[in-house]
């Protein structure tokens, strides 16, 4: 696959995409946002991948938000950043997606690294809602998720008064998993992917449809009832595998938990 605005590479089983706009603070254009949802299709497409990784390019930011540079002067859908259609595919993506924070995650980037399944973060990375102090608000995926990770309280004080976040502090409240030194946050983000690749892909599938069935409506009911049904995944060779390999302490088989 091939982008203009962001990279996307395979490391084994582990997907990267960067988002490569290091010069503007790695903020989402529409072309990104429509990148990042292309890209995460045919990721859906393919059994190679089992974990995705989301990173910004550079050491400064992981994403500070959006611009509308280039777009339709319109109030109209032509004229709103696509950014819904980048945290759905994240959502509907039937592999888990981890946010490795290389930086300021702001605004709406901050909102991108909580739609992600988990986050980790470099120890000097820094976490912002400025919406209210410049003229804007994410009262969707930005409100709920955030309530979702640290609570009704605390996530209202975050979007009404705009704190600036630490890394270690965001693992303290719950906004993110995992800290890593700075030197060290791509080693332990992949140790982290390749950790969760172990795991059984239809069952971490049906574990994510499960999450995101209490948002997603008939929509995310459906993915868990329909496509996820795990009266389909006992007794088939990935589930065999891994309770073979648990009680007798060994790695699984990768070549029979991939399929």
């Amino acid at each position: 696959m091939s982008f203009k605005e962001i990279t996307y590479e395979e490391d084994g089983p582990i997907g990267i995409i960067t988002l490569n706009r290091p010069d503007d603070g790695n903020m989402f254009t529409e072309t990104m946002c429509h990148e990042i949802r292309d890209c995460i299709e045919g990721i859906r497409r393919e059994t190679r991948t089992r974990v995705v990784v989301l990173t910004g390019a550079g050491d400064r930011f992981f994403c500070i938000g959006g611009r509308k540079d280039g777009m339709e002067d319109t109030k109209l859908y032509a004229g709103v950043l696509p950014t819904l259609e980048m945290y759905e595919a994240i959502d509907k993506l039937q592999k888990p997606v981890i946010a490795s924070v290389n930086g300021f995650a702001v605004g709406g980037g901050n909102v991108l690294q909580m739609v992600c399944d988990v986050t980790i973060a470099k120890e000097s990375a820094v976490f912002r809602q400025v919406g209210p102090m410049m003229g804007s608000f994410d009262a969707g995926y930005g409100t709920w998720y955030l309530e979702d990770l640290v609570g009704k309280k605390r996530a209202k004080d975050i979007w009404y008064t705009n704190p600036k976040i630490k890394a270690d502090e965001a693992q303290r409240i719950g906004l993110i998993n995992r800290v890593a030194p700075d030197d060290q946050l791509k080693e332990k983000t992949k140790e982290y992917a390749l950790e969760i690749a172990e795991r059984g892909a239809f069952a971490l599938a049906s574990i994510k449809g499960a999450f995101n069935a209490r948002h997603g409506g008939v929509g995310g009911l459906s993915r868990v009832t329909h496509d996820l049904l795990l009266s389909q995944y006992l007794g088939t060779e990935e589930q065999k595998e891994l309770n073979a390999s648990f009680g007798e302490r060994r790695k699984p088989d990768p070549s029979k938990i991939g399929g």
